[in-house]
């Protein structure tokens, strides 16, 4: 693991920058190269970008020398982000020299929280435009096509793109991102995501279904639903999250929460099988994990952040709910779903964090033994309630050090939960060649936990039964026995 997320969980390239290409239109003659970062939901929207831009006229291509126009979709999570992408630009910087007609665009949580700024920083960069103004995309290029520099940051009560369809870029035809909400209410401290993504509102649910059933049409086997916080999905006819008490008593009875909404996309494609993410702990109820018990097709996995394990830092950070609290839910997890994989996200070194505040985080992560995590040291972002009120007090060396001792028992707890699987056979779905062998197939269990085996007959997409053999404390190594009843 390095400082900027686990190495013990083997992360998918959703997670990392990556361009994106999607079948060409033989009728377009701009080429567009697009380039993404930090969480699912920039990739999500990248292909939304992607499909606007597909109408004014531009193919994607893989060759950044060759582009007309460069996106590049920001991420403001952590400060690591951000310096990766000014690196990038000097990068694309040098290409401009020699293409001097290729325009430059910053896209995202980076772009909404600098603003016209970007323009002043980078020279390079030609047009800014936040999360939710892509559908202004071909008014903003058409303005730097003669020569002005184009900025809209306006953020949006109402927009959800559910009326957009994505193309699936750099896509394995298996797997598949479907954005649920945007935005997020939970104004946690250290967070700038309710500042870059708005307020938390929710797609329309007949559109999320619709939007499944293409993807099943198109063959894929796996669909992720995708929102800052799922556990707070809720339709009552369009609106922010927070009006939802200002609606009439019909708009509430009729409403749609995250259980229903997950009940919904179960029942009407069964064989599909379903993923969901990032959960609130303060949010997810039981009805959701009830939900997820009586559903095969809904994976028996959850990403659970926690952040800290100590109750006075939880405070600090705005987390609405204790240590003993996360404990109540994860024992329910373990209840209902006793097969059920936990993951986490933890943050090392949060302003005015003491020893016992860490060995608290020790002692939680003792109980729980997650499968996997997302750890960081602490970053102060611009902007936010931590940065404003609370000094960054603790010395790096020793959000080094508390970092050192999270991974090390992360990866302890993760070859603990492996080794719980050894012995068994478990359905994988095969999603492309292992990167470390080409005589091996990827795939994932229904815990999310990476299984590689020999290929022999099998192809990308089937659901196959695999007999785990050996584990490392990321991976699960095993042979495959034949086809599984979802086939």
């Amino acid at each position: 693991m390095t400082e900027k997320g686990s190495m013990e969980k083997i992360i998918d390239e959703s997670q990392q920058g990556s361009t994106l290409t999607l079948d060409q239109d033989k009728n377009n003659n701009r080429k567009l190269y697009i380039e993404s970062y930090g969480c699912q939901m920039n990739f999500s929207d990248s292909e939304i970008v992607a499909s606007i831009l597909a109408k004014e006229g531009f193919n994607t291509t893989q060759l950044l020398e060759e582009a007309d126009l460069v996106l590049v979709n920001t991420c403001s999570i952590r400060e690591k982000a951000e310096t990766t992408v000014r690196k990038r630009l000097e990068k694309f910087n040098a290409v401009k020299k020699i293409n001097p007609g290729m325009k430059v665009g910053v896209l995202g949580c980076m772009a909404e929280r600098l603003k016209s700024k970007f323009l002043e920083e980078e020279k390079i960069v030609d047009m800014v435009v936040g999360p939710d103004a892509y559908k202004d995309l071909p008014n903003l290029i058409q303005e730097i096509d003669e020569g002005r520099n184009a900025v809209n940051v306006i953020l949006s009560k109402d927009e959800t793109y559910g009326d957009i369809a994505p193309v699936r870029l750099n896509s394995n035809g298996v797997t598949a991102f479907v954005s649920i909400t945007r935005g997020c209410d939970n104004m946690c401290t250290f967070c700038v995501v309710p500042f870059t993504r708005g307020r938390e509102r929710s797609r329309n649910p007949q559109s999320i279904l619709d939007e499944v059933k293409d993807l099943w049409e198109k063959g894929f086997k796996e669909i992720t639903l995708l929102g800052q916080n799922v556990d707070s999905y809720l339709w009552y006819g369009g609106g922010l999250k927070k009006d939802f008490e200002k609606a009439s008593e019909m708009q509430k009875a009729t409403s749609v929460n995250f259980a229903k909404l997950l009940d919904m996309v179960a029942t009407q494609q069964p064989k599909m099988r379903i993923r969901f993410s990032t959960s609130n702990p303060q949010d997810m109820t039981l009805d959701v994990i009830q939900t997820m018990a009586q559903h095969e097709n809904i994976c028996n996995y959850i990403h659970l952040p926690v952040q800290s394990g100590s109750n006075r830092i939880l405070k600090a950070m705005n987390r609405l709910h204790t240590r003993e609290e996360y404990f109540e839910l994860i024992d329910n997890i373990r209840k209902i779903i006793p097969d059920c994989a936990i993951s986490q996200d933890m943050i090392a070194g949060f302003p005015t964090e003491t020893e016992e505040d860490h060995q608290d985080t020790l002692s939680l992560m003792e109980y729980v033994k997650y499968d996997f995590g997302f750890m960081f040291a602490y970053s102060e972002r611009p902007g936010t309630l931590a940065a404003r009120k609370l000094e960054d007090d603790i010395p790096e060396d020793t959000k080094k050090r508390r970092l050192r001792e999270i991974i090390d028992l992360q990866q302890k707890h993760g070859l603990y939960r492996t080794q719980q699987h050894v012995g068994k056979v478990e359905e994988v779905l095969i999603e492309g060649t292992s990167k470390k062998s080409d005589t091996h197939w990827m795939g994932r269990n229904s815990q999310n936990t990476v299984v590689v085996f020999p290929k022999e007959n099998y192809h990308v997409g089937e659901f196959v039964n695999v007999k785990i053999n050996e584990c490392t404390s990321a991976t699960l190594i095993g042979e495959a026995v034949g086809y599984s009843k979802n086939n």
